[in-house]
C-alpha cells in the first residue's frame, strides 16, 4: 500500500529517505475496505472530474488486492476523478461478470480489471466497450481481444527465473521441490509456472518438480494444500508458491511444524506479510513488484485511454505520476518492471 516505496523497483536516483517520507502520504489512500459490490473510496477533482474508474480484482479481502487497489486509488487521487472498487467474494471464473456488466450500466469511464479466468469475462468485456468503457487489464491478463491495454508488473521471464533461481540456491540446486499455486486457470500463475518448468529442465538438471497444487488463492486451502504436499513428499526439499496468499500461507505452516528450517519457501509475497517469517527463519528470501505501483499505474493508463490521451497502440506514451513516462509495447501492454528480491537484510526498509 505505499506507493513510494515502489519507486526504488528498476528506479534510479531516489533515496530510501524520501520514498519513506513519501508512503506516509500514499497511505491515506490506501486505508479503506470494502464488500462485495460495494465502494471503497471515492475522490474528485477539477482536472479530471468526468473519468470514472472502477477496479475489478479477483476477488475482496485479499491482501495483494488491497494493496494494489490503495495504489489505483491514490493515482485518481492525484489526477481528479471518481474510484470505486468492486469485486466478488470468492476468486471464480465466472464471479466477475455481474460486476462488468453493472460498471458498464452505471456508464464507468475505464474499468481496471485482474481477470480470474482469460476467456470467461471476455464477452462482458466486449459489451463494457461496445458501451464506452476503456478496459485496462494488471496482474492476470485476459484474452488480449478482450481489453484495450494491459499492465504487466514484470516480464514472465523474469518472474520465472527469479523464482527458480531462490528456490534452487536455497536447496543446493538438487532434489524434489512443489509448486502451490492459485487457481488452475489463473493466466500470470500458468504462464510463470511453464517457464519454470522450462528453467529447471534447462538449467537444473538435478532438480525435480513432483506436483503442482492449486489453492485457489484462498488461505485455509493453501494451508492444507501445504501439509499434504509434505505428507505425500518425505523427501521434498523446497517450496515455490508464486501467489502471496500461497507462499503466506505455506510459510505460516512451516513456521509451526518440524519442517521449519528444513523446508525451503520461495515465491512472490508482500513485505507484510512475510516479514516474521524472514524474521524467524522460516523463509530466506522471496520475490515481488510492488503491487501499489502496479494499480498507480494501472490507474493512469485508465486515464489516458478515457481520455484520449493514448488509444493503446504501440508506441502510445503516457505520464504515470511519480512513476513517470511509459511506452505502450507490442499487443497493446505496459510493463511496470523487473521484480525484486526481500530477504532479512532489506525487508525492514518496505511497508507494504
Amino acid at each position: 500500500m505505499v506507493i513510494a516505496l515502489g519507486r526504488s523497483f528498476g528506479r534510479v536516483g531516489i533515496g530510501l529517505t524520501a520514498l519513506v517520507a513519501a508512503s506516509a502520504l500514499a497511505l491515506t489512500g490506501c486505508s479503506s475496505s470494502g464488500t462485495e459490490g460495494t465502494a471503497t473510496g471515492d475522490s474528485g477533482g477539477d482536472a479530471g472530474s468526468d473519468v470514472s474508474i472502477v477496479m475489478l480484482p479477483k476477488n475482496l479481502g485479499n491482501p495483494y488486492f488491497d494493496t494494489s487497489t490503495g495504489g489505483a486509488e491514490a493515482a485518481v487521487e492525484e489526477f481528479g476523478g471518481t474510484f470505486e472498487e468492486v469485486g466478488p467474494t470468492e476468486a471464480s471464473p465466472t464471479a466477475q461478470v455481474p460486476f462488468i456488466q453493472t460498471a458498464a450500466q452505471q456508464g464507468a469511464s475505464a474499468l481496471i480489471v485482474s481477470a480470474n479466468d482469460p476467456e470467461a469475462i471476455c464477452d462482458a468485456l466486449d459489451e463494457a466497450r461496445d458501451a464506452g468503457v476503456k478496459v485496462v487489464t494488471f496482474d492476470s491478463d485476459t484474452n488480449p481481444d478482450c481489453r484495450d491495454l494491459f499492465i504487466n508488473q514484470a516480464t514472465a521471464e523474469g518472474i520465472a527465473k527469479i523464482q527458480v533461481d531462490l528456490i534452487t540456491e536455497q536447496i543446493g540446486d538438487e532434489g524434489q521441490i512443489a509448486v502451490l499455486s492459485a487457481s488452475a486457470n489463473a493466466t500470470n500463475q500458468n504462464a510463470w509456472i511453464e517457464m519454470m518448468q522450462a528453467e529447471l529442465d534447462a538449467n537444473h538438471p538435478n532438480v525435480e518438480l513432483v506436483e503442482i497444487a492449486y489453492g485457489d488463492d484462498d488461505d485455509q486451502t493453501s494451508f492444507d494444500k501445504t501439509a499434504a504436499l509434505l505428507q505425500t513428499y518425505p523427501d521434498l526439499k523446497g517450496i515455490v508458491s508464486p501467489t502471496t496468499v500461497g507462499i503466506s500461507a505455506a510459510a505460516r505452516y512451516l513456521s509451526t511444524s518440524e519442517y521449519k528450517g528444513e523446508i525451503a519457501l520461495t515465491g512472490l509475497g508482500t513485505p507484510n506479510q512475510m516479514r516474521e517469517y524472514v524474521e524467524d527463519g522460516t523463509v530466506t528470501a522471496f520475490a515481488l513488484w510492488n503491487p501499489a505501483d502496479l494499480g498507480y499505474l494501472a490507474a493512469y493508463a485508465a486515464q489516458a485511454l478515457a481520455t484520449g490521451e493514448i488509444t493503446g497502440a504501440e508506441g502510445d506514451t503516457f505520464e504515470a505520476g511519480e512513476l513517470g513516462s511509459y511506452t505502450v509495447d507490442a499487443d497493446a501492454t505496459v510493463l511496470l518492471g523487473e521484480p525484486y528480491v526481500f530477504d532479512a537484510d532489506n525487508i525492514g526498509d518496505f511497508d507494504f
